[in-house]
């Protein structure tokens, strides 16, 4: 039979056990160590060959600045000079009408100003006082480019948060207000869209300077680059993508005002959607300094390209643009495939510094699994044969107890690489603990050595 003070030495030996297990279960912080991240690396099965064509292209169009665009991905596949900032001309209405879309309304009544009456050709010969539906004069603004439409639009709905007097009262320099105020939301709608080098300055792309208190110099002006997003945009984001393509794919369009005593007929001047088999939308441009322009799109074969053309030749090169969308949306078709990737990422479990085990061991080493979040993979985009898709995950080390499950505990980077150094980060995923695990503390320790005690 032990005695009271046996019992007194056999507490203060298992006091002293569960002591020394709880520091040893800390001493693995110091040996393992928290910090920082490990990285591993996995790929998409790749080719090696490498196709070129790129130069050859560049040397063929007439553009001073070109960009041929994926539309499902943003990304840019083909660009000269794609970042260079130039006048864009009537390639501008793009913008004024999806914005009038998304902010007007198509059944409102547009009364003329005497401002919008009066701009230069081509115009559809608007009267001061006349009155159209904002539907009609979107037509107008989109198969004939006519500019005094672009001003009609911009001016009604710019004068919506101006508080002026009625069209036909206003003078005309509040009717350049009201334009001058939808043409800001313009350049505002671009900076959404992520186009930082796009400025408005008129709602119908006549060449237009400005000069700031600073003294800074702005023209009316985009990059080929941002001239393909905003279609882009107009074509697959905005929520009024249908009726841009229902005004922009229209052979023709007739109308008449609201007294029924002028009526007219618009045509489509965009070639393009007969010229290639799956055009969709576009529009071209010409002012004396930015040259002929053109933005356009076309869908073929499961792939989408926009394309954007800057300073695309001057008189008498009119029909430059169309060899230029030839042979850039010919070397899309030609180069670039649909593919699906899925790289290939192994995710260690990650050991817990002072975790508790489910079995109530101290000596047990603790792990989480590392869980991804499912909501990349696969990854399906237009690529090169050349072209694949790299993961890289980035995990914690080691974790410190407790941990909950569903923790962030690192990430996976998806990258598009190619044997010529093409480095382009395309997605992310992050990565959470599998499991939770508990802090081992003194009372946790002290059960496990009072099991033993009493097994012995």
């Amino acid at each position: 039979m032990i005695g009271k003070k046996g019992m007194k030495m056999g507490l203060l030996v298992l006091l002293l056990a569960a002591l020394l297990l709880v520091s040893g279960k800390k001493g693995q912080k110091e040996a393992g160590g928290e910090g920082g991240y490990v990285e591993t690396v996995g790929k998409a099965e790749e080719s090696v060959s490498e196709d070129g064509g790129e130069e050859e292209l560049a040397g063929r169009l007439h553009a001073q600045a070109a960009v041929l665009l994926d539309m499902d991905s943003g990304r840019v596949l083909f660009e000269k000079n794609g970042s260079e900032v130039l006048p864009m001309a009537s390639t501008t209405k793009i913008m004024t009408c999806i914005l009038a879309l998304e902010e007007g309304n198509r059944e409102d009544v547009v009364t003329i100003s005497a401002y919008a009456a009066g701009q230069p050709k081509v115009h559809l010969g608007m009267q001061k006082g006349a009155a159209y539906t904002m539907n009609d004069l979107l037509y107008s603004l989109m198969l004939e480019s006519h500019n005094d439409s672009a001003v009609a639009i911009a001016e009604h709905i710019g004068a919506d948060s101006l508080n002026l007097p009625k069209a036909e009262e206003r003078t005309r320099e509040q009717s350049r207000e009201a334009v001058q105020a939808f043409c800001d939301r313009m350049t505002e709608k671009a900076r959404e869209i992520g186009c930082e080098n796009t400025c408005f300055l008129t709602p119908n792309g006549l060449d237009a300077e400005v000069e700031s208190e600073s003294g800074m110099k702005r023209i009316h002006s985009t990059t080929a680059e941002e001239l393909a997003a905003i279609l882009r945009y107009c074509v697959t984001q905005s929520e009024k993508k249908e009726a841009f393509l229902e005004i922009t794919q229209s052979p023709s369009y007739s109308f008449s005002d609201q007294s029924g005593k002028r009526s007219h007929t618009c045509v489509n001047h965009n070639a393009l959607l007969t010229m290639m088999d799956g055009a969709l939308t576009g529009k071209t441009g010409f002012t004396n300094n930015a040259g002929y322009c053109y933005v356009g799109a076309l869908e073929k074969d499961g792939k989408r390209f926009a394309l954007a053309l800057l300073a695309c030749g001057w008189p008498n090169h009119k029909t430059w643009k169309w060899a230029d969308c030839k042979n850039l949306f010919g070397y899309g078709l030609e180069q670039y495939d649909c593919h699906e990737f899925m790289p290939e990422t192994t995710l260690s479990d990650i050991p817990v510094l002072e975790g508790a085990s489910e079995s109530g061991s101290p000596y047990e080493d603790v792990s989480v699994s590392a869980r991804r979040a499912g909501n990349v993979l696969p990854i399906r985009m237009l690529t090169k044969q050349t072209e694949s898709v790299e993961a890289q995950a980035r995990l914690r080390p080691s974790l410190e107890a407790p941990v909950e499950e569903g923790m962030r505990i690192g990430s996976i980077s998806y990258y598009l690489t190619s044997p010529s150094g093409l480095h382009l980060f395309l997605a992310e995923e992050e990565v959470y603990a599998g499991e939770s695990v508990k802090r081992v503390d003194f009372p946790y320790v002290f059960r496990f050595v009072w099991g033993r005690f009493l097994i012995v």
